[in-house]
């Protein structure tokens, strides 16, 4: 009988096809920066694109898929696997008909607001924002389902579909900015509208694959209207309802930093969602496959009541994820400036906009690591069925999040506003990450956490030094092109970590566990 993958082998394979998809998307920055710049276009679609990137964080792989793992998992566990496609199923086609009827009434509205622009005086951005928010509308129906059947097949430990997916969306978005490239004459705000376009394509082929994949996975996806009033289905959707508040509210407060940043300049906007890419490559690969696998073991292992294993999980987990998350916050913030150029600067994307959005992404990474403890604790709550708690912290949050981001537009300079969102956002990550740890301790007991103190110390020590080595080598390099220097800090960066890290916390802590 073939020996079951460990979750460390399982985080592996999630973060392998995970860094597929963000080095995909690095390529489509750098000719997105390219080609749109960081003006008002970008800004436009970056708040467009916000609205299905909400809806997929709430019924797609947040609220509704946290809700639905631990029954599924559960069902699967005591054998009841018929019980469990059935539900399955039926989740699905109550996901996609309520996102089907949001999506026709949202643009419904949009329609009427357009009809009466003279009336309400609307500028060229706003009218660009609707135009985009039109197009991109539809995708919200697409990705959620795509999501939701990512949740199916991670519960059935099929991860590598599952990671795949992402890519098929960078794939078609550089495809679109490869033929606007051969097509210059085109407008920034036609240029801006294809992509859109090329996303809504991407969505349909993201949502039939992952289709063809539940079908492959013998969960075939169909309508099913038979089981609605099913306890485990009334269930989710009770949890989800509590898990969309907190996530909702979230989202919410997203829309207001996307709103306030507008406020603070026209280009705070697209600055800030560049600086978010930019983080997003080592938390999105390391710690959402980390959150992707933790969340159905640790579901596992409370069906079974297994609860030391759980924590013996979880101790390690952040540990593991403590090692990359800390000197990649480190590492980052040092060579914000360089990464931001090699990256992004060229053509529509300046100097100027090289350095604000570096002051950003400098901000953000210092809480590489509070974002990394979040997406490993949020699962250890949503495995047990609580969605009560995180929505506690998650409001919170919001409040202060809200706060702290109106004091820094009316108070900030107009060339810091951007950089003191990124910090409330820090800020929040930090409060969270606490709150998360306590409420964790109030309701298991002790999680042995103060095991972890040690290593993690050992971790900040060795990424502190070496980011004050790639600090003082940065001034010997900048007479090489930004890439030779950027990839020579880069070496120096990881030679100097390594050659600490392993010997402080021992070569077994990062051997792969059989």
């Amino acid at each position: 009988m073939k020996k079951p993958r460990s979750i460390f082998a399982h985080i592996f394979t999630v973060g392998a096809f995970t860094a597929l998809s963000r080095v995909l998307g690095l390529v489509r920055e750098m000719l997105q920066s390219r080609l749109i710049g960081a003006g008002v276009e970008q800004s436009a679609f970056t708040l467009a694109f916000a609205i299905p990137n909400m809806a997929r964080k709430l019924f797609g792989e947040g609220a509704l898929t946290a809700a639905f793992i631990p029954v599924f998992k559960s069902q699967m566990e005591t054998g009841a696997v018929e019980k469990a496609r059935d539900l399955a199923r039926s989740v699905m086609t109550m996901t996609l008909l309520m996102l089907t009827a949001a999506v026709a009434i949202a643009f419904l509205s949009l329609e009427c607001a357009v009809a009466f622009r003279e009336e309400f005086e609307l500028s060229y951005r706003t009218l660009l924002t609707i135009r985009l928010i039109k197009t991109l509308l539809p995708y919200m129906i697409f990705i959620c389902g795509a999501a939701f059947g990512m949740g199916v097949l991670n519960s059935l430990g099929r991860f590598k579909a599952s990671s795949f997916m992402p890519s098929l969306l960078n794939i078609v978005w550089i495809g679109s900015l490869a033929w606007i490239l051969f097509n210059p004459e085109m407008r920034f705000d036609q240029r801006i509208h294809r992509v859109s376009m090329a996303i809504l394509f991407a969505g349909a082929l993201q949502f039939a694959y992952m289709l063809w994949c539940m079908h492959k996975a013998q969960v075939t996806p169909k309508l099913s209207f038979s089981h609605w009033r099913d306890q485990s289905v009334k269930a989710v959707w009770r949890n989800t309802a509590l898990g969309a508040i907190g996530a909702g509210a979230v989202q919410i407060n997203y829309m207001l930093d996307q709103v306030l940043a507008q406020y603070a300049s026209e280009w705070a906007a697209g600055v800030i969602g560049y600086a978010e890419r930019l983080m997003d490559l080592p938390l999105g690969v390391i710690a959402v496959a980390f959150g992707t696998v933790l969340l159905p073991t640790f579901a596992g292992m409370f069906a079974k009541e297994d609860y030391a294993g759980a924590r013996k999980t979880l101790v390690k987990s952040i540990v593991r994820l403590m090692a990359f998350m800390i000197p990649s916050g480190v590492g980052m913030a040092v060579l914000a400036k360089e990464i931001t150029c090699v990256i992004y600067e060229g053509a529509a994307f300046d100097a100027v906009a090289t350095m604000r959005v570096s002051r950003s992404l400098a901000m953000y990474s210092s809480g590489m690591a509070f974002f990394g403890f979040q997406k490993s604790l949020v699962p250890w709550f949503q495995a047990q069925g609580d969605m009560k708690t995180p929505l506690k912290i998650s409001v919170w949050v919001v409040v202060a999040n809200a706060i702290l981001n109106i004091m820094a537009v009316l108070l900030l300079p107009v060339e810091w506003r951007h950089v003191g969102l990124a910090a409330s956002t820090v800020l929040c990550a930090f409060f969270s990450a606490a709150m998360l740890i306590h409420f964790a301790v109030l309701k298991n007991g002790s999680l042995g956490l103060l095991s972890s103190v040690k290593p993690i110390l050992k971790i900040l020590f060795a990424s502190c030094v070496m980011g004050l080595a790639v600090y003082f080598v940065k001034p010997y390099l900048c007479q090489l092109r930004p890439i030779v220097s950027l990839v020579v800090l880069l070496f120096v960066g990881v030679g100097v970590y390594g050659v600490l890290a392993l010997p402080l916390l021992g070569m077994g802590a990062f051997r792969k566990e059989r």
